[in-house]
């Protein structure tokens, strides 16, 4: 082969696998967009616009990180818009409850395995509290009781599903009283109206350092440093433990390239003061880490909590 041809070879050879790795080798070249499931002011907005502040303002990503709200169908417009990305190097998504449970609801065509997980950055705990006046103070009291109403969003929610959890652990009956909002709960177990609550922290904090309301136990692994004499359901001998997890994913085949690059991003977005003060600290969250091998060695077990939680309720 002449040198000639031989040079051309391997030009051709690099183009080949430039083309077959779906990227180029400069990634990213344009924008990322940031689909969040969620309208603007929600939970999971927040979060993206947090984490795309951060990428943008400390120059985390060559390219902007933008973020598009695509609410609606208990999140399954988002979900379905990012997996039939596949192979989109250029579109990312926020996750939330909704994430797990939709497919399994069949409200959404998009199951968790037609995403490529990237990275969860931070957990959002719950807190069981009851009015401070009430009485109830640890899960004995609540073991005599017999009898409890617990405020919820919706049947198929984290607070819904702990509060079936408590139930069964403690033997005692459990009565949902449903509400349109996190605030309607928690003004009616202020009232009398409820026994208790399963409060997400940003939700019940300020009522806690108000004495307004008692905290029993949280969900976390650990105690939080904002409530560090509140023990966890672990410590008191119960097997309850959730965590809302943040994080994000892509459409499935993304190239290995893109998962590297924003599974790195991301860890450098988790150990910013910008997101420990902005985020974590604010909604006392548990700071961590899943890499993307990490999260997708979760998610079956997150999945099989949430199916089989489903399959009680609809006993």
């Amino acid at each position: 082969m002449s040198t000639r041809n031989h040079t051309f070879a391997v030009v051709m050879a690099a183009c080949s696998m430039v083309a077959t790795s779906g990227i180029a080798a400069d990634y990213p070249e344009r924008d990322m967009t940031l689909i969040v499931q969620s309208s603007p002011g929600g939970g999971s907005d927040i979060i993206a616009r947090t984490i795309a502040g951060i990428v943008n303002d400390e120059k985390l990503s060559p390219t902007q990180m933008l973020v598009e709200n695509k609410p609606g169908g208990g999140g399954a417009i988002a979900y379905n818009y990012v997996a039939q990305r596949k192979g989109d190097p250029y579109v990312m998504g926020t996750i939330a409850t909704s994430f797990f449970v939709a497919p399994l609801m069949g409200q959404s065509p998009a199951k968790v395995e037609d995403f490529q997980p990237i990275a969860v950055i931070a957990g959002d705990p719950f807190i069981l509290v009851a009015e401070a006046k009430s009485g109830i103070a640890t899960l004995d009291d609540i073991r005599a009781k017999k009898v409890l109403r617990i405020g919820n969003t919706g049947p198929v929610t984290d607070p819904a599903l702990l509060a079936v959890s408590l139930g069964d652990e403690l033997d005692v009956e459990v009565r949902p009283v449903p509400f349109n909002g996190d605030g309607e709960v928690t003004t009616a177990l202020l009232g009398g109206h409820i026994d208790l609550q399963f409060g997400n922290a940003s939700e019940v904090m300020s009522q806690i350092e108000a004495g307004r309301v008692k905290a029993i136990a949280v969900t976390s692994p650990e105690r939080l440093a904002s409530l560090p004499d509140v023990p966890t359901f672990k410590e008191l001998g119960s097997n309850i433990e959730l965590m809302l997890y943040r994080g994000v994913v892509m459409p499935k085949h993304a190239p290995e390239e893109a998962i590297s690059f924003w599974q790195g991003v991301m860890k450098k977005v988790s150990e910013s003061e910008t997101w420990k003060t902005q985020y974590v600290e604010r909604n006392n969250s548990v700071p961590l880490f899943w890499n993307a091998e990490e999260f997708a060695a979760r998610i079956p077990e997150i999945s099989k909590l949430y199916a089989d939680y489903l399959k009680t309720i609809e006993k």
